[in-house]
């Protein structure tokens, strides 16, 4: 039974629009605000065309400071974050000291000795804890802080007719400001593979912020949208939920132990080139070329997606599980993220897709993201 310890001030707002606070990472969040199909398309859609606005606050918010700080981060994460100046953020991973990942993350530097990490449902917190004994930083979990994400193609005319300077926020830049006369933080990043931006601010401004970014907004499109909304948006964005695509959910059938590589994972380039010293380093590089799966695309004939933990078939024999699929009108494809056999990885490998109902859907293996292949609406200039 889940329990919910963690509390969104926007909740009622979320309730008043039909939203059912569901837990996640101990948080009451509006997984659906109705459960139709119409809904969920309407929400992809404003994100893909215009912009949807999204309570996040769910992610854990960890503030590290002091002078040691820099050295808690670079033990517990891969990245080389003497590399991160004040104002830059970075994207990066934790592992075990099996060199399995346990959790993702996104590495804020505010100053230079103040630094946020927010990750998901990990252990994070737990691991930058532990590395932190016996140093001189405090580490603080910042529940007050709330996110959130406004993203689609529309996101940044919206903020530069109210944040001077906007357009020129480089991808996973930072900017301290102010939105509707609230202190708020603005990151350029997001979970969705467009352009997009986070807006942290304090609790108690998170309802003034959200009711204005929508009554403002409404005439461009702006729209709330769930959180399940995530799901169609990442997966043809290749963008991973733990532990949703993990062998946390799909053991691995010789019984081995959960716990993925980053190589599994396709997350090694979350490693700086060179770095050691963090937990899980000699493990992660030991286990290069010793894949036991791979994480990849498949593409699906026709507009039937396959089903959460659907089948992942070749040569009629199950070999794998799409993790999620979507259907897109938009973009007019029938992707999903799968676990598969190392030597099936391979753009053009013939597969099939079973659903629960038993209905066999042809497929083929494809690199990802499906989506914005080479990354250029996401890190769109001006």
């Amino acid at each position: 039974m889940a329990i919910i310890w963690r509390h969104s001030v926007l909740a009622h707002r979320h309730a008043e629009i039909g939203g059912e606070l569901e837990d996640w990472n101990g948080m009451g969040t509006a997984w659906f605000y109705d459960h139709t199909p119409e809904r969920a398309k309407a929400d992809y859609e404003a994100v893909r065309t215009k912009a949807g606005l999204m309570d996040v606050s769910g992610l854990k918010k960890v503030h590290l400071t002091g002078p040691d700080a820099a050295y808690v981060i670079d033990r517990v994460t891969t990245r080389n974050v003497e590399k991160i100046m004040p104002g830059r953020s970075v994207y990066a991973c934790m592992l075990n000291t099996e060199g399995k990942f346990i959790d993702d993350c996104v590495i804020y530097r505010l100053s230079v000795n103040h630094w946020m990490v927010v990750h998901g449902t990990g252990t994070g917190m737990e691991q930058m804890t532990a590395a932190a004994a016996g140093k001189n930083v405090a580490v603080i979990f910042d529940d007050d802080l709330h996110d959130m994400s406004l993203q689609g193609p529309v996101a940044v005319d919206f903020l530069a007719d109210h944040v001077p300077g906007i357009r020129d926020l480089a991808y996973f830049g930072i900017m301290q400001t102010k939105l509707f006369g609230k202190a708020v933080m603005i990151s350029r990043t997001g979970y969705t593979g467009e352009r997009g931006y986070e807006i942290f601010c304090s609790g108690k401004d998170a309802v003034h912020l959200w009711d204005n970014i929508l009554s403002e907004g409404k005439s461009m499109g702006i729209r709330p949208v769930q959180f399940s909304t995530l799901d169609l948006l990442r997966t043809e964005s290749y963008l991973l939920f733990y532990p949703g695509d993990n062998s946390e959910t799909y053991p691995f059938e010789d019984g081995s132990p959960c716990g993925d590589t980053l190589w599994e994972l396709g997350l090694d380039f979350t490693v700086s080139p060179g770095k050691t010293g963090f937990v899980g380093a000699e493990n992660h590089y030991a286990l290069k070329g010793k894949e036991r799966f791979k994480i990849y695309g498949v593409r699906l004939e026709g507009t039937t997606p396959a089903d959460e933990g659907a089948a992942l078939l070749q040569d009629g024999k199950q070999v794998g599980h799409v993790t999620y699929g979507m259907y897109s009108e938009v973009n007019k494809h029938n992707v999903g993220i799968a676990r598969m056999p190392v030597d099936a990885a391979k753009p053009g490998t013939k597969l099939t897709v079973r659903n629960e109902d038993g209905t066999e859907i042809a497929a083929v293996a494809e690199e990802m993201p499906f989506y914005d292949k080479e990354k250029k609406v996401r890190t769109a200039k001006g």
